[in-house]
């Protein structure tokens, strides 16, 4: 019995072991070659190119022009580059805490576009859904933020910066180790989440995290598994919650709607804790940042889900190449 355990137990480690591997696997496939094509379009230019691009989309949120330069720095990498191109940009350039706010908006909902979007196209959502959500979705945002700051006259008062970070190396090895390292710590937070997920299942709880988020799901048009996956992306983030999303595709857990349902919505309103306080240090309100972000998502989507063409969505092929993870096959919807 006592010699039985330890097996059980050595067992189930290695059966998780291989299953956030196989998740992790996928992953680096599709996002180490998105962040190789990514560094060599930065080092042609392309950043200020987009930022030339995207500068007469400005004015109509009321943001002075040289602000593009951080949206695109935000939209082609993240937002810690978005932060630090921020405060070389607006050194001399006073901003209203709206103005913070709207540009905050339209880095929280359109970043890292290259790689999370590379991530969904894995999972089926096609390249002009994710543009047009990532990046016509945050401006919508943006300017609805504007309008209704400037009608109501808030937030009008100067803008004063939390913390400015320092300025990282710019050499091609500094950025070699900071992308070893994010990638190893997604591994280990894959495991963990799949680890969590596995005690939840086992306590129960995961049937309790089901219920509670019932009416949203609903109201999105989301099956109700797709709730674990809704939470963790949408605290931690879309690349995580589409890791874990890939596996119950596969497992057959999620059907092609709720995939791509699930993904789009984690698109406008993921990573709220993380990203939300990065963009705060800016000085930008919560208001815009939290609230409007979450209730335009669940707006966006609710109206997303009634459209027929979702009837008609399909899994990529590749999840059909191999049985699950867990055991299954993946089923189809109609």
């Amino acid at each position: 019995m006592t010699q039985r355990r330890p097996a059980s137990i050595l067992g189930t480690v290695g059966s998780l072991l291989r299953e956030a591997w196989k998740v992790y696997w996928t992953l680096l496939k599709v996002m180490v070659p998105a962040l190789l094509i990514v560094k060599a379009l930065e080092m042609l230019g392309m950043t200020e190119l987009l930022g030339h691009w995207l500068a007469p989309l400005m004015a109509p949120l009321g943001l002075p022009e040289p602000l593009s330069l951080v949206w695109a720095a935000t939209l082609l990498t993240n937002i810690y580059t978005g932060l630090v191109i921020f405060f070389e940009v607006t050194r001399d350039t006073p901003l209203s805490v709206a103005q913070v706010t709207v540009l905050g908006a339209l880095m929280a909902v359109g970043h890292s576009l290259p790689i999370e979007g590379a991530v969904a196209r894995m999972a089926g959502v096609p390249w002009w859904l994710t543009v047009l959500l990532r990046m016509g979705g945050a401006w919508l945002l943006g300017w609805l933020l504007h309008l209704s700051y400037s009608l109501g006259g808030w937030l009008q008062h100067a803008n004063r910066v939390v913390w400015e970070p320092s300025a990282r190396e710019a050499t091609l090895t500094a950025w070699l180790q900071g992308q070893v390292m994010t990638l190893a710590t997604i591994f280990l937070v894959i495991l963990a989440l799949m680890a969590l997920l596995k005690l939840l299942r086992w306590l129960r709880v995961e049937r309790l995290i089901h219920k509670l988020l019932y009416p949203l799901l609903r109201l999105l048009g989301i099956g109700p598994a797709g709730a674990n996956i809704t939470v963790i992306g949408i605290t931690l983030g879309l690349t995580f919650g589409a890791g874990l999303l890939l596996r119950e595709a596969r497992s057959g857990q999620l059907t092609p709607r709720d995939i791509v349902l699930t993904l789009c919505f984690l698109g406008l309103c993921h990573s709220l804790i993380e990203d939300t306080l990065l963009i705060m240090l800016m000085g930008a309100d919560l208001s815009g940042l939290l609230w409007a972000r979450l209730g335009f998502a669940l707006v966006v989507i609710a109206l997303l889900a009634r459209l027929p063409w979702l009837s008609r969505v399909e899994l990529p092929s590749w999840m059909f190449s191999s049985r699950a993870v867990t055991g299954g096959e993946p089923r189809s919807e109609g």
